[in-house]
């Protein structure tokens, strides 16, 4: 029999530098806009792999992941295909430099985020700027 299609897995980092500015990067490929770093979760990989992985190429940055945000599901959020993404908080310090998939990687405060967010990153910047300041995460 076989196998069932299933959403793809990703996942997604919600970097945060000393200065507590978020990193983001500007996506090489359609579709366009700024997007949280991350990518998809190779067979045999640890997602919380996989998201430093994806955080190190996309950014040059080494990043330390501190906490599991949310998973995000919506069957819409990517409109390439279904995916769900595991999304972590992590830090790192440095320059973020755009490299593989990402044409630019850069920090911006919460407060002045660039246009546009691509996917659903707009929610999830939210949803960690709300844990950030409350400690209330966003529930299932």
């Amino acid at each position: 029999m076989p196998a069932p299609k299933t959403p793809s897995l990703t996942t997604d980092v919600v970097i945060l530098l000393p200065d507590g500015r978020v990193v983001l990067v500007r996506r090489k490929y359609p579709p366009p806009g700024w997007a949280l770093p991350g990518g998809f979760v190779e067979v045999g990989e640890r997602v919380e792999e996989a998201a430093v992985r994806e955080a190190k190429e996309e950014t040059g940055l080494a990043v330390t992941l501190d906490h599991l945000l949310h998973i995000y599901s919506e069957p819409g959020r990517d409109p390439r295909q279904h995916t769900a993404a595991a999304v972590f908080l992590g830090r790192a310090a440095g320059d973020p430099s755009g490299a593989d998939d990402a044409a630019e990687a850069r920090a911006f405060s919460f407060d002045e985020l660039p246009s546009p967010i691509a996917f659903d990153h707009a929610q999830i910047l939210a949803d960690a700027r709300r844990f950030l300041l409350t400690g209330v995460r966003r529930r299932p």
